[in-house]
């Protein structure tokens, strides 16, 4: 009696399953195959059961829905394959169908076996014993499903780690349901024994499908878990009213109230496992979102909100999370592409300021609808927090220009006070010199000179500055400013007109102190200059053999006052970093082999800032 309530209501559920599956076909790989193989399992419940249920006259159509067995164990193989994306040839699988045919049709032939009592299967009148045909059926399905277990392994192999416990899932289901109908090889073997596995199998079409399904069919909501514990705790109340016949009185109202007991006792585990499949690592709450805001909060830039992101959200979903903070969508688009694991994108939705900040989630396709609900919540919290960054980021950013300006506006007035000062005494004293030995007045007139040229340089780095971009010949200009410092190499580009939008006369400044800087280090030693060019951006290379920039200069380079030559002012990097902002670029010390010293002048090409 028990076996036939386990594999009525296996066929029960394998049916209705069967039936869900097919409602989400587009959403898994190879779902109709799994459809037919849940097909073929019913089937050979029903070829088992029907002459219990109708009588040995209807063994004929048992013993046709038996045959079919070495199908189902194809369409399963075909299902492994596809589902695990494991790459073969065509031709094996045109084999395993026709293994399976032929079984099958020998089978139709000889017919599998018979119908036989087995008193060792308590309550269970009629029991099908193979024969050879039978073992040749049953052989060709166990190679059949053998070789799905193999697909399933590879694809595991090379699987990601949500994959891997899909595949897992289905595996171990296999496994179960091997478990459960093994029993029926007792009678097979002439085993004495009750088949006592036989009762598990209710529990293999739902950990089938559910290993497949449960990233789908569950809606993360109290619905979903309401449902999914309701389900659980009617499948083990069905499960434990066959075991009320071991009660030592045959009464309905005992049998009711063992059964309503149990259903109590479960109720809470079964809520609790419940919530856990639905929303595994817990149910998001209020103070989770304050607990994530507050540990957000603490990045100070945006690295540091990333890596505080990452840790929290890897630590939650118990795998490797990675966290990216782009300002624009093309960056994001990029990066995304170069990671395989779960990524959480956070960018903007335009370049503006006023643009929002938004968590775009890559990878998350098989999480459970529980994690995705989740990490929803946490990109959302996110993308907040990033905001308040950039707002932090602004503002110190809008400080620092406000200093900026007012030390260059304090540096205007004392530059423009020392020019007054300076020039009157200067003459004097070139004027006194007149008739001095030619060595002195060359020394004086030298010295003077670059005292002239420190007053110029202060007014010209202390001005406020209005740059006038427009379409130029880069090529021209850097030609003409080359015939000016002899021995100067151009890169092949130069040879051709390049257009670039810049401001003709800031951009010969910034490259004319660039190319003295390097005529200086060098000496007799080569300099170079090169162009790069894109719709984006334009790439000025300024670069020299001569014995480079000392480590402890390179973070000072481009701060006044700071000069690799002894004759130098310190301040024609400085102004040449003040060009390129003005024009929303940067100016760089880069690495371009074999020079030992490249300065790279990046200009954009869009409007300036």
């Amino acid at each position: 009696m028990l076996i036939h309530i386990a594999l009525l209501l296996t066929l029960i559920e394998t049916l209705a399953l069967s039936a869900v599956l097919m409602n989400w076909a587009r959403q898994v790989q190879g779902a109709r195959l799994l459809v037919i193989f849940l097909l073929g399992v019913a089937a050979w419940i029903v070829g088992n059961e029907l002459p219990n249920w109708a009588g040995i006259e209807t063994a004929p159509v048992a013993m046709l829905l038996l045959s079919s067995l070495p199908l189902t164990s194809a369409a399963f193989l075909h299902f492994c394959v596809i589902f695990c994306e494991v790459a073969i040839r065509p031709g094996w699988m045109r084999l395993a169908y026709a293994m399976a045919g032929l079984a099958t049709v020998q089978s139709l032939v000889g017919w599998p076996g018979e119908f036989k009592h087995f008193p060792p299967f308590t309550g269970v009148e009629w029991v099908v014993v193979p024969n050879i045909h039978g073992w040749i059926s049953s052989i060709a399905w166990v190679v059949l499903a053998a070789g799905g277990m193999l697909a399933l392994a590879v694809g595991w192999w090379h699987a990601s780690s949500q994959r891997r416990r899909q595949i897992a899932a289905v595996a171990v289901s296999c496994g179960w349901g091997l478990m459960a109908m093994s029993g029926y090889l007792f009678a097979a073997l002439d085993i004495p024994v009750y088949p006592w596995q036989v009762l598990a199998a209710p529990a293999y079409p739902v950990i089938l499908v559910y290993g497949i399904l449960r990233y789908r069919v569950f809606v993360a909501n109290v619905w979903a878990r309401r449902a999914l514990a309701s389900a659980l705790l009617i499948l083990l109340c069905v499960m434990v009213v066959p075991l009320t016949v071991l009660l030592p009185m045959d009464s309905r109202w005992l049998n009711a109230v063992v059964v309503a007991a149990t259903c109590v006792a479960l109720s809470g585990p079964v809520w609790r496992i419940a919530a856990k499949l639905v929303y595994p690592g817990g149910v998001p709450s209020a103070a989770d979102l304050r607990q994530w805001r507050g540990q957000l909060s603490q990045g100070a830039s945006m690295e540091t909100l990333a890596d505080n992101a990452a840790q929290m959200a890897s630590q939650r979903m118990g795998l490797n999370v990675c966290v990216q903070l782009q300002r624009s969508m093309q960056v994001l688009a990029t990066a995304g592409a170069q990671t395989h694991a779960p990524t959480m994108c956070c960018t903007k939705s335009s370049s503006h300021a006023g643009a929002e900040w938004q968590t775009i989630l890559t990878g998350f396709d098989e999480a459970s609808p529980g994690q995705r609900h989740w990490v929803e919540l946490f990109g959302a919290t996110l993308a907040d927090a990033a905001t308040q960054v950039e707002l932090a980021e602004l503002a110190q950013q809008r400080e620092r220009e406000y200093q900026l300006q007012a030390r260059l506006a304090e540096l205007g007035s004392l530059a423009a006070t020392v020019a007054h000062d300076v020039r009157n005494p200067l003459n004097i004293i070139s004027m006194a010199v007149a008739m001095s030995p030619a060595e002195t007045r060359q020394e004086v007139n030298a010295q003077i000179g670059r005292i002239s040229r420190l007053t110029e340089d202060l007014l010209d780095y202390a001005k406020p500055w209005q740059i006038q971009p427009v379409q130029t010949d880069i090529a021209a200009r850097m030609q003409s400013l080359a015939r000016h410092v002899p021995g100067i190499e151009l890169g092949a580009v130069l040879a051709q007109p390049v257009q670039a939008l810049v401001d003709p006369v800031r951009f010969d400044q910034a490259v004319s102190n660039l190319l003295s800087n390097a005529k200086a280090a060098a000496g007799q030693r080569r300099i170079y200059v090169d162009v790069e060019s894109s719709a984006q951006q334009l790439l000025v290379h300024v670069c020299d053999d001569g014995p480079g920039i000392p480590a402890d200069m390179r973070e000072q380079i481009f701060q006044p006052f700071a000069s690799r030559s002894p004759g130098g002012t310190g301040l024609g990097l400085a102004i040449v970093a003040r060009i390129m902002a003005a024009h929303g670029g940067t100016a760089e010390l880069s690495t371009r082999a074999p020079w030992q010293t490249c300065f790279t002048l990046r200009f954009p090409q869009t409007s300036p800032l």
